[in-house]
């Protein structure tokens, strides 16, 4: 299945500029929903992993099917402030500022494998916060799978030394 004769393309949204890659229309087609979650399964099944991070929002969209499909469980990476429990969290850069993301400290034992699943590899400033946070409290990074990459960002680069697929690539 081409995913790019799927994946609605909306420009000069959220600013002038930007072409954003729009994945509701991946999560509203169930064919195409299945054979996107069904994909990065396949990736990550002789990977024993044993749990999958995914961060706020779309990757949990994407993360707790696939973790569902590979009979794992799901651990969501949220923005400061969301989590109901002790949690640790790291601050990264934005373009205009800086956020910080959380991971409940309980969420992961040490040792245990872990994919990262989410939407869009874009600069990989996100991905590489979710993986610090995964690796302070104990766990390993197998794999980060994305269903997009938008390869003239260079997001690879900042993840280098991580296992890395995505379904789909754009120039931007």
């Amino acid at each position: 299945m081409n995913l790019k004769e799927k994946i609605r393309i909306i420009e000069d949204f959220p600013k002038q500029g930007i072409s954003f890659k729009d994945v509701t229309t991946l999560l509203q087609d169930k064919d195409v929903l299945k054979y996107t979650v069904d994909a990065i399964a396949e990736d990550l099944k002789n990977k024993k992993i044993d749990l999958i991070v995914g961060p706020e929002a779309r990757g949990f969209l994407f993360g707790a099917p696939v973790a569902y499909a590979l009979g794992a469980g799901f651990v969501p990476v949220r923005k400061k402030g969301k989590l109901p429990f002790h949690t640790i969290g790291v601050s990264y850069d934005l373009e205009y500022g800086s956020d910080e993301l959380e991971i409940h400290k309980d969420a992961i034992l040490p040792g245990q494998r872990i994919a990262i699943v989410d939407d869009l590899l874009a600069t990989g400033g996100t991905i590489a916060s979710v993986a610090k946070l995964v690796e302070k409290i104990g766990g390993e990074v197998v794999s980060m799978n994305f269903v997009i990459e938008l390869t003239e960002l260079k997001g690879r680069e900042k993840l280098q030394g991580y296992d890395i697929m995505s379904l789909v690539q754009y120039d931007i």
